[in-house]
C-alpha cells in the first residue's frame, strides 16, 4: 500500500510539471504570422525593429530561449541567458551561462554583466526578449558598488536562513543590485522589452520574481531596513550592505526604478506558467485516477512546521469524518513555506513539510503526504521533496530514527535518505513553487 501512495503522488506531481514544461508554456504565449509576432493578446511587427535579442535568468530560461529560438528563427539575432547548473537545454543561437544557485557565484557575476552590456547596446528600434523563471535573483549577481559578491554571497546566506519571506529577501536583492528592481529596463531603454515570465511567487507579483529585473519596484530602502530589524540580522550583515542600505534612506543612493517610471511604457510582461497552473493539470490527473480531489490554495506560505500541522489535521478530518472529502481523496495545494534554521541537519522546506505532517498523521490509517519543489531542488540538497505515510514513525523507530530530533535538529534530508522516501528528480528545468499531495484512503 504504501509504495503504491508513493507512485501515486508522483504520478500526480508529474502531471503537475508537464503543464509547466517552460518550452511549452512559451510556445503556447507565442504566434508567428508572417512578420507579425503575437504575444500573449499584443502584436509586435518584427520588420519594424532592426535587432532582436534574447537576455534571461532562471532555472527555466535554457527551454524558454529554446522556445523563441524555435518561434522566431531568422528573425532572432541571438542573445544570453544564465541558468543554474544543470539546468541547460540546445540553443543555436542565444549563448548559455550555468552560474551558482541559491548563493550567487564569480560565472552568475561575471553572466550579469555580459548581460547588461548586450542590452545597452540596443536602440531605439530594437526589440529584447527577457526570458525569467524562479532562481533569476541569485543567477543575476550585479552588486551596487561599494558591495562585493562576497558580501552578496554573505547577505543571500543570511536571509534565506532568516525565515524571511522570499517578498522581504527579494526587496533586499533589488536594492543591492544594478539589474534587479527595474534596473534591466532601465539598461535596455530606449528597446522595446517583453518580459515572458515562468512564475515562482505567491500571488504571481512580477516585481518579485526574479527581484522583478523589467518592472517597477514597489519596496523602499527603508523597507529593506525593516526586514534587517524585523530578523534581528543587523549584527550579521556586512557593513557595506548596510552602509548602503542607509544612504539609500538617506536619499544619498539611487532608489530602484518604481512602477510610474516612463522608462516602463514600452515594455510588456506576460506570465506563461504557475502555480495554479500546476495544481490544476496535478488535480486532473488525481481524478483520472480515482480521486475525490481538492485544490486547498496556491497561495500557502508561512512557518513550515505549522503548515504541515494544518495538512496533517484536514488529513485527519478526511479519515474520521470524511470531511471536506469522503476517501479516496486527494488535497492539493501550492505556494512555498518558510524555514528557520534552528538546528545542524541537512534538509529543504519540503522534505521539513513531510517529515512535520508524518509526525501528525501517524496512526491514522490510510493517510500520506507528499511535498516537492517544482525545480527539483529543496534548499541544499539534491532532492525535490519527501513522501510519508502513516506508519513513518513506526518505521523510522524500527532503524533507530527519532522523527522528533531530526525535526529539532533541521535534519529531514538525513531521515528520509535513511527511510527510502526522498523524491529525486534531477533538474526539471522549470520552477513555480512547491506542490503538495495530501492522499487519503
Amino acid at each position: 500500500m504504501k509504495e503504491d501512495m508513493k507512485d501515486i503522488c508522483l504520478t500526480i506531481f508529474r502531471a503537475g510539471l508537464a503543464a509547466v514544461d517552460p518550452r511549452e508554456a512559451v510556445k503556447r504565449s507565442l504566434r508567428l504570422k508572417g512578420d507579425d509576432l503575437w504575444v500573449g493578446k499584443r502584436s509586435y511587427r518584427l520588420k519594424d525593429f532592426k535587432r532582436i535579442v534574447v537576455v534571461g535568468a532562471g532555472k527555466g530560461s535554457a527551454p524558454m530561449a529554446q522556445a523563441v529560438e524555435e518561434v522566431l528563427g531568422e528573425w532572432l539575432e541571438g542573445g544570453l541567458v544564465i541558468v543554474k547548473y544543470g539546468y541547460t537545454a540546445p540553443l543555436d543561437k542565444v549563448k548559455l551561462i550555468e552560474a551558482g544557485h541559491p548563493i550567487p557565484d564569480e560565472a552568475g557575476l561575471q553572466g550579469a554583466r555580459k548581460l547588461l552590456e548586450t542590452v545597452k547596446e540596443l536602440g531605439e528600434d530594437d526589440l529584447v526578449f527577457c526570458l525569467i523563471s524562479g532562481g533569476g535573483s541569485a543567477l543575476l549577481p550585479a552588486p551596487v558598488a561599494g558591495v562585493s559578491l562576497t558580501e552578496k554571497q554573505k547577505t543571500t546566506k543570511i536571509l534565506l536562513e532568516s525565515g524571511a519571506t522570499i517578498h522581504e529577501i527579494n526587496a533586499i536583492r533589488k536594492h543591492l543590485s544594478r539589474i534587479k528592481g527595474g534596473w534591466l529596463a532601465k539598461a535596455a531603454a530606449p528597446a522595446t522589452v517583453v518580459s515572458l515570465v515562468l512564475s515562482d511567487v505567491i500571488g504571481d507579483d512580477l516585481d518579485v520574481i526574479a527581484s522583478g529585473p523589467t518592472v517597477g519596484d514597489g519596496s523602499t530602502f527603508a523597507d529593506c531596513i525593516s526586514v534587517i530589524e524585523k530578523y534581528e540580522l543587523d549584527s550579521q550583515m556586512p557593513s557595506a550592505v548596510k552602509k548602503h542600505l542607509r544612504k539609500g534612506v538617506e536619499g544619498s543612493a539611487d532608489e530602484t526604478p518604481k512602477p510610474d517610471d516612463p522608462i516602463f511604457r514600452k515594455g510588456f510582461n506576460l506570465i506563461v506558467g504557475s502555480n495554479i497552473q500546476c495544481l490544476e493539470a496535478a488535480a486532473r490527473k488525481a481524478e483520472e485516477l480515482g480521486y475525490k480531489t481538492l485544490i486547498l490554495s496556491s497561495y500557502i506560505e508561512g512557518e513550515t512546521r505549522e503548515v504541515a500541522k494544518v495538512h496533517g489535521a484536514i488529513l485527519k478530518e478526511i479519515i474520521r469524518a470524511g470531511r471536506p472529502l469522503a476517501p479516496p481523496a486527494c488535497i492539493l495545494s501550492g505556494g512555498e513555506t518558510t524555514v528557520t534554521i534552528r538546528g545542524k541537519g541537512k534538509g529543504g522546506r519540503n522534505q521539513e513539510f513531510v517529515l512535520a505532517c508524518g509526525m501528525e498523521i501517524a496512526g491514522w490509517e490510510g493517510a500520506a503526504v507528499f511535498s516537492a519543489g517544482t525545480d527539483g531542488t529543496d534548499g541544499p540538497t539534491d532532492a525535490a521533496g519527501a513522501f510519508a505515510d502513516w506508519r513513518v514513525a513506526e518505521r523510522a523507530r524500527e532503524i533507530g530514527l527519532d522523527p522528533g530530533a531530526a525535526l529539532r535538529e533541521n535534519d529531514s534530508y538525513t531521515f528520509f535518505e535513511r527511510l527510502g522516501d526522498l523524491i529525486i528528480t534531477g533538474p526539471t528545468n522549470t520552477n513555480v513553487m512547491d506542490v503538495r499531495i495530501l492522499i487519503a484512503v
